[in-house]
Protein backbone atom coordinates (compact mmCIF):
# COMPACT_ATOMS: atom_id res chain seq x y z
CA UNK A 1 0.00 0.00 0.00
CA UNK A 2 1.15 3.47 -0.85
CA UNK A 3 0.52 6.89 -0.34
CA UNK A 4 1.12 9.38 -2.63
CA UNK A 5 0.56 13.35 -2.37
CA UNK A 6 -0.31 14.94 -5.91
CA UNK A 7 -0.28 18.91 -5.95
CA UNK A 8 0.74 19.61 -9.78
CA UNK A 9 -1.99 18.71 -11.64
CA UNK A 10 -5.54 19.92 -11.10
CA UNK A 11 -8.18 17.53 -10.25
CA UNK A 12 -11.34 16.73 -12.68
CA UNK A 13 -11.20 19.96 -14.07
CA UNK A 14 -10.45 22.13 -10.73
CA UNK A 15 -8.76 25.21 -11.72
CA UNK A 16 -5.86 26.26 -9.34
CA UNK A 17 -7.05 30.32 -9.65
CA UNK A 18 -9.84 31.70 -7.49
CA UNK A 19 -8.61 29.69 -4.17
CA UNK A 20 -9.69 33.20 -2.25
CA UNK A 21 -13.07 32.50 -2.47
CA UNK A 22 -15.35 32.29 0.82
CA UNK A 23 -14.90 28.95 2.85
CA UNK A 24 -18.83 28.77 3.30
CA UNK A 25 -19.58 28.61 -0.70
CA UNK A 26 -19.73 25.43 -2.47
CA UNK A 27 -17.57 25.41 -5.27
CA UNK A 28 -19.19 21.82 -6.55
CA UNK A 29 -22.70 21.86 -6.49
CA UNK A 30 -23.62 19.76 -8.99
CA UNK A 31 -21.11 17.08 -7.68
CA UNK A 32 -22.59 17.93 -4.03
CA UNK A 33 -25.85 17.25 -4.73
CA UNK A 34 -25.08 14.25 -6.83
CA UNK A 35 -23.02 12.69 -3.86
CA UNK A 36 -26.18 13.06 -1.41
CA UNK A 37 -28.61 12.03 -4.58
CA UNK A 38 -28.01 8.79 -5.30
CA UNK A 39 -27.79 7.62 -1.36
CA UNK A 40 -29.88 9.49 -0.22
CA UNK A 41 -32.11 7.93 -3.27
CA UNK A 42 -31.26 4.23 -2.54
CA UNK A 43 -31.96 4.70 1.14
CA UNK A 44 -35.90 5.98 -0.06
CA UNK A 45 -36.42 3.82 -2.64
CA UNK A 46 -35.79 0.84 -0.23
CA UNK A 47 -38.19 2.30 2.45
CA UNK A 48 -40.61 2.88 0.17
CA UNK A 49 -40.59 0.22 -2.50
CA UNK A 50 -43.19 -1.76 -0.46
CA UNK A 51 -45.61 1.06 -0.63
CA UNK A 52 -45.02 2.14 -4.54
CA UNK A 53 -44.76 -1.36 -6.43
CA UNK A 54 -45.13 -4.71 -5.27
CA UNK A 55 -42.38 -5.47 -7.60
CA UNK A 56 -39.49 -7.03 -5.99
CA UNK A 57 -37.29 -7.42 -9.06
CA UNK A 58 -37.70 -3.77 -10.39
CA UNK A 59 -37.50 -2.27 -7.19
CA UNK A 60 -33.87 -4.35 -6.79
CA UNK A 61 -32.36 -3.49 -9.38
CA UNK A 62 -34.04 0.78 -8.88
CA UNK A 63 -31.35 -0.03 -5.57
CA UNK A 64 -28.12 -1.58 -7.08
CA UNK A 65 -28.52 0.83 -9.59
CA UNK A 66 -28.37 3.75 -7.65
CA UNK A 67 -26.11 2.00 -5.41
CA UNK A 68 -23.75 1.13 -8.21
CA UNK A 69 -24.01 5.06 -9.53
CA UNK A 70 -23.06 6.15 -6.20
CA UNK A 71 -19.94 4.01 -5.30
CA UNK A 72 -18.52 4.91 -8.68
CA UNK A 73 -19.68 8.86 -8.14
CA UNK A 74 -18.25 8.81 -4.91
CA UNK A 75 -14.98 7.24 -5.83
CA UNK A 76 -14.10 8.77 -8.98
CA UNK A 77 -15.74 12.37 -8.35
CA UNK A 78 -17.11 13.73 -5.05
CA UNK A 79 -14.31 12.56 -3.34
CA UNK A 80 -11.74 14.39 -5.58
CA UNK A 81 -13.29 17.37 -6.12
CA UNK A 82 -14.86 17.88 -2.90
CA UNK A 83 -11.75 16.90 0.05
CA UNK A 84 -8.75 16.20 -2.31
CA UNK A 85 -8.37 12.72 -1.29
CA UNK A 86 -8.79 9.31 -3.97
CA UNK A 87 -7.96 5.75 -3.63
CA UNK A 88 -7.88 2.70 -5.95
CA UNK A 89 -6.43 -0.79 -6.38
CA UNK A 90 -3.37 -1.20 -8.87
CA UNK A 91 -2.20 -4.89 -10.01
CA UNK A 92 1.53 -5.15 -10.83
CA UNK A 93 3.51 -7.36 -13.48
CA UNK A 94 3.77 -9.87 -10.81
CA UNK A 95 -0.15 -10.21 -10.09
CA UNK A 96 0.27 -8.84 -6.80
CA UNK A 97 -2.41 -6.29 -5.85
CA UNK A 98 -1.44 -2.49 -4.04
CA UNK A 99 -3.78 -0.38 -2.40
CA UNK A 100 -2.69 3.20 -3.55
CA UNK A 101 -4.19 6.12 -1.25
CA UNK A 102 -3.78 9.68 -2.72
CA UNK A 103 -4.43 13.11 -0.78
CA UNK A 104 -3.71 16.67 -2.27
CA UNK A 105 -1.52 18.51 -0.45
CA UNK A 106 -3.32 21.81 0.01
CA UNK A 107 -6.84 21.67 1.06
CA UNK A 108 -7.29 25.27 0.61
CA UNK A 109 -9.37 24.82 -2.53
CA UNK A 110 -12.00 22.39 -0.68
CA UNK A 111 -14.09 24.59 1.70
CA UNK A 112 -15.69 23.41 4.82
CA UNK A 113 -19.30 23.11 3.39
CA UNK A 114 -18.16 20.88 0.85
CA UNK A 115 -15.56 18.64 3.32
CA UNK A 116 -18.87 18.38 5.94
CA UNK A 117 -21.20 17.51 3.25
CA UNK A 118 -18.70 14.95 1.96
CA UNK A 119 -17.95 13.11 5.05
CA UNK A 120 -21.23 13.08 6.76
CA UNK A 121 -22.86 11.40 3.73
CA UNK A 122 -19.73 8.85 3.97
CA UNK A 123 -20.26 8.15 7.42
CA UNK A 124 -24.56 8.49 8.27
CA UNK A 125 -25.65 6.39 5.13
CA UNK A 126 -23.39 3.10 5.93
CA UNK A 127 -25.19 3.37 9.66
CA UNK A 128 -28.44 3.14 7.84
CA UNK A 129 -27.57 -0.28 5.99
CA UNK A 130 -26.43 -1.32 8.76
CA UNK A 131 -29.75 -1.08 10.48
CA UNK A 132 -31.26 -2.25 7.31
CA UNK A 133 -29.37 -5.42 7.92
CA UNK A 134 -30.33 -6.36 11.00
CA UNK A 135 -34.47 -5.27 10.08
CA UNK A 136 -34.57 -7.61 7.35
CA UNK A 137 -32.64 -10.44 9.50
CA UNK A 138 -35.35 -9.87 12.76
CA UNK A 139 -38.17 -9.00 10.28
CA UNK A 140 -37.41 -12.33 8.38
CA UNK A 141 -37.61 -10.58 5.48
CA UNK A 142 -34.55 -12.51 3.53
CA UNK A 143 -35.29 -11.76 0.00
CA UNK A 144 -34.07 -8.37 0.63
CA UNK A 145 -30.82 -9.31 2.63
CA UNK A 146 -28.81 -9.42 -0.28
CA UNK A 147 -29.71 -5.71 -1.48
CA UNK A 148 -28.92 -4.61 1.93
CA UNK A 149 -25.63 -6.33 2.65
CA UNK A 150 -24.93 -4.77 -1.29
CA UNK A 151 -25.84 -1.40 -0.04
CA UNK A 152 -23.53 -1.76 3.24
CA UNK A 153 -20.43 -3.39 1.24
CA UNK A 154 -20.71 -0.50 -1.30
CA UNK A 155 -21.03 2.04 0.73
CA UNK A 156 -18.57 0.66 3.67
CA UNK A 157 -16.12 0.14 0.87
CA UNK A 158 -16.08 4.47 -0.07
CA UNK A 159 -15.99 5.05 3.87
CA UNK A 160 -12.91 2.37 4.31
CA UNK A 161 -11.21 3.59 1.11
CA UNK A 162 -11.47 7.52 2.30
CA UNK A 163 -10.76 7.03 5.97
CA UNK A 164 -7.80 5.41 5.13
CA UNK A 165 -6.60 8.09 2.63
CA UNK A 166 -7.73 10.31 5.45
CA UNK A 167 -5.08 8.91 7.79
CA UNK A 168 -2.32 8.08 5.14
CA UNK A 169 -3.34 5.05 4.11
CA UNK A 170 -1.41 3.75 7.31
CA UNK A 171 -2.76 -0.16 7.65
CA UNK A 172 -3.51 -0.35 11.78
CA UNK A 173 -7.00 1.83 11.61
CA UNK A 174 -7.29 1.09 15.55
CA UNK A 175 -4.08 2.24 16.26
CA UNK A 176 -5.13 5.50 14.54
CA UNK A 177 -8.63 5.83 16.54
CA UNK A 178 -6.63 4.92 20.01
CA UNK A 179 -4.14 8.23 18.87
CA UNK A 180 -7.26 10.21 17.99
CA UNK A 181 -8.90 9.08 21.05
CA UNK A 182 -5.74 9.96 22.93
CA UNK A 183 -5.27 13.68 21.65
CA UNK A 184 -9.33 14.37 22.01
CA UNK A 185 -8.59 13.52 25.57
CA UNK A 186 -5.27 15.43 25.98
CA UNK A 187 -7.45 18.40 24.92
CA UNK A 188 -9.90 18.49 27.12
CA UNK A 189 -7.68 17.93 29.87
CA UNK A 190 -5.99 21.04 28.55
CA UNK A 191 -8.92 23.11 28.76
CA UNK A 192 -9.83 22.25 31.76
CA UNK A 193 -6.46 23.18 33.42
CA UNK A 194 -6.58 26.56 31.65
CA UNK A 195 -9.34 27.35 33.49
CA UNK A 196 -12.27 30.52 32.96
Amino acid sequence: MRRQDFQDAPLFGEDDGNISQRKSKIRHPLVTFFHIFFRASAILVYLLCDIFSSRFIASMVTIILLLSCDFWTVKNVSGRLLVGLRWWNQVDENGTSHWVFESKKTHSLNTSAESQIFWLGLVVCPMFWIVFVFSTIFSFKIKWLAVVIMGLVLQWANLYGYVRCKMGGKSNLGNMAKNYLGVQLFKQAMKKTEGP
